[in-house]
């Protein structure tokens, strides 16, 4: 039977049991995607990240326990992490080609990784009835769309009170991830979609996505620390450029194993 080397690396931390936890599997070809699923809900992680060589890089998708997704930044930090901590790359540069988000690249800075992703800028919305009791009945200030749900609460004590009411997120299929500026930060978020088998997120990289453009037009700069106040948290240094969005942080390996599938 087939078998592959497997990681759960902490991404966005530099300490075990910080940050978002992903597994990751290099892998010398791609088996069929049930094979992917299964191993993905085996591994039972927020996401399991799998790579195959191809080209200058590498061919790059991400899997929860339900199904392959679009974008996955932890994953995908982590994945890097692999491939320059272990598997002797080169390169301070690694391409890495995906099937939704064109091609993406991290870049290898002493123990900062640094996420080359899309920047998507939220657009506003009328405010869902729902929106207060999803959030445990605090009321945001705007919300904003783009893929999910952006509420701006009113400082970094709100956020960090939120509990949501998860029934109805998943009820509702609502992806939403709460933001403020921080106190001793730039800006800080949280973020839930229990309708992905993930009911908070420790650290969401590619929220940053939307998160980088709407608070740079709001503070009026383009580089800014971000944390996500989850149970874990996670530090990730932000730098808006151009159509793009920089995302640096730090992984950390925890542990190493075979697979065999």
């Amino acid at each position: 039977m087939p078998t592959c080397p497997v990681y759960l690396i902490d991404a966005f931390a530099s300490a075990p049991f910080k940050g978002n936890v992903a597994a990751v599997c290099p892998l010398p070809e791609w088996p069929g995607d049930a094979v992917l699923q299964n191993m993905a809900i085996e591994h039972n992680q927020s996401e399991t990240a799998y790579f195959v060589p191809k080209d200058d890089g590498y061919e790059l998708r991400w899997f929860t326990v339900l199904g392959e997704i679009n974008l996955c930044g932890h994953a995908t930090l982590a994945s890097a992490h692999v491939i320059f901590r272990h598997l002797n790359f080169p390169h301070d540069k690694v391409r890495f080609q995906t099937r939704f988000v064109g091609d993406l690249f991290v870049t290898r800075d002493g123990d900062w990784l640094t996420l080359d992703f899309p920047s998507w800028m939220p657009e506003p919305v009328a405010i869902p009835a729902e929106a207060a009791a999803a959030i445990g009945g605090i009321q945001p200030l705007e919300v904003h769309s783009q893929r999910d749900y952006l509420f701006l609460l009113r400082n970094a004590a709100e956020v960090r009170a939120v509990k949501p009411d998860y029934a109805i997120m998943e009820a509702l299929q609502l992806r939403v991830c709460v933001t403020a500026q921080g106190d001793d930060c730039d800006i800080v978020s949280r973020f839930f979609c229990p309708g992905d088998a993930v009911p908070e997120d420790p650290v969401t990289g590619s929220a940053h996505s939307m998160l980088v453009p709407f608070w740079a037009a709001r503070l009026g700069k383009t580089k800014m620390l971000a944390r996500q106040l989850s149970a874990r948290g996670g530090e990730l240094h932000c730098e808006l450029i151009g159509d793009r969005v920089m995302i640096a942080g730090q992984a950390v390996t925890y542990l190493e194993g075979q697979v065999t599938y």
